[in-house]
């Protein structure tokens, strides 16, 4: 009786128990691929099979082991790991070749420039295959001078090919930190080459904020139109009551801040400002014709023209329409009076109230007459005689020849 069963059991038995004799961590040893797996690659190295891990394929980024192995090739591989009392052994293909990244920092010094391919992209930045092996980050922030994208993916795809700066190398934790934005020229830098204080420029409303808002001049300069600026009538609650996202708008440039990277810009600066012609027209005491424009809790808001406004106070209506018994109604018109003119504060006061009477001058007190009024008045009334002399002495003074006077 014969058994071929048998006498391969002890073959493979004995090539095994050869191949274990030769495995050891570090040594190198020949495999055949046997299957694939999402995770790696099995091979055959004689009655034994090993785990060749996708990490350990090639120093590069590796998807799935078929982009590197096929089954049936033959690999020269190295022993990474044996557990003889499990019968594990962990194999390495990309270490019998250099590690990138011994060169990394004198291949790809801080400042320099360097071409790259973006492998994958994040929330929070792009991934950039140098070489193969070495693979840098672009961080969001890196990726314009303008503000920061919502997304990545708005700047950079996979596939991408482009220039970027290395910010910072840390081979010990492999580690490169890119810049996208530092290979470009900075508009910043010769702003003041295309746009001076006072130019009239269009921009682009970025973005809306309770202050104001964002509006893009240029490919990474963007100024903020403050919502004081927006109008010289309206006061918005909110810039979006004058202005939305998208919109392109004409603006003046304000000013000019390079150190901070500010550029202030202004709406209203292209109108004249109202009130100015205002305040050659009308002056306090003044009555004018106009129209309530709205009404509030404390008065009414009266429109003046030109865009301006004056607030009718509540305690400066007729007496009719104090305390809400005749309120001024929208639309309405009447003529109110000028009471208060604050050109710097933009506010104009009026009044509705009849202007009380000025009361009469009082009549001076009549001064006494003197005493030499009072003589002459006698003496013109035949009382005393004609040569009399109010400074003469008494007794030589006769009134109408009686003795006692």
């Amino acid at each position: 009786m014969v058994s071929r069963k048998l006498a391969l059991e002890e073959e493979r038995d004995h090539r095994k128990a050869e191949t274990l004799a030769k495995i050891k961590e570090g040594a190198e040893i020949t495999g055949q691929v046997k299957n694939l797996t999402d995770y790696g690659a099995f091979l055959d190295l004689g009655g034994v099979d090993g785990l060749l891990h996708v990490t350990d394929l090639a120093w590069g980024r590796v998807r799935h082991p078929s982009d590197v192995v096929q089954v049936g090739q033959e690999l020269n591989v190295k022993v990474m790991k044996y557990d003889a009392e499990k019968g594990r052994i962990s194999l390495g293909l990309k270490q019998l070749s250099p590690d990138p990244w011994e060169h990394a920092p004198k291949a790809y010094p801080v400042g320099s420039r360097v071409a790259g391919t973006v492998v994958s992209v994040t929330d929070y930045g792009a991934f950039v295959e140098l070489e193969p092996g070495i693979e840098g980050l672009v961080h969001v922030s890196e990726m314009s001078w303008s503000r920061r994208p919502k997304h990545p993916s708005k700047i950079l795809k996979p596939g991408d090919q482009a220039e970027f700066s290395v910010l910072d190398i840390n081979p010990a934790q492999r580690r490169i930190s890119l810049s996208l934005k530092q290979s470009l020229t900075d508009p910043w830098t010769t702003l003041l080459d295309r746009i001076k204080v006072g130019a009239v420029v269009r921009a682009r409303i970025r973005n809306l904020t309770d202050f104001g808002a964002f509006a893009e001049v240029e490919d990474g300069v963007d100024g903020l139109i403050h919502i004081s600026d927006l109008s010289w009538n309206r006061k918005p609650n909110h810039p979006s009551e004058i202005v939305h996202k998208g919109q392109t708008v004409e603006a003046v440039v304000l000013s000019i801040e390079l150190s901070e990277r500010r550029l202030s810009l202004g709406m209203k600066q292209l109108e004249t400002d109202p009130w100015m012609a205002f305040e050659s027209k009308i002056k306090v005491g003044d009555i004018v014709k106009a129209k309530v424009a709205r009404v509030v809790s404390f008065g009414a808001f009266v429109d003046l023209g030109d865009g301006v406004e004056g607030l009718c106070h509540v305690s400066e209506m007729d007496d009719e329409n104090a305390g809400g018994r005749k309120a001024l109604e929208v639309g309405s018109e009447h003529d109110f009076r000028v009471i208060r003119l604050e050109t710097a504060e933009k506010k104009v006061g009026l009044s509705l109230r009849t202007p009380r009477a000025a009361a009469p001058t009082p009549e001076k007190p009549k001064r006494p007459e003197s005493a030499s009024a009072m003589m002459q008045a006698l003496s013109s009334a035949g009382l005393l005689p004609a040569d009399f002399d109010p400074l003469a002495p008494a007794e030589a003074t006769k009134v109408s020849g009686d003795p006692r006077t």
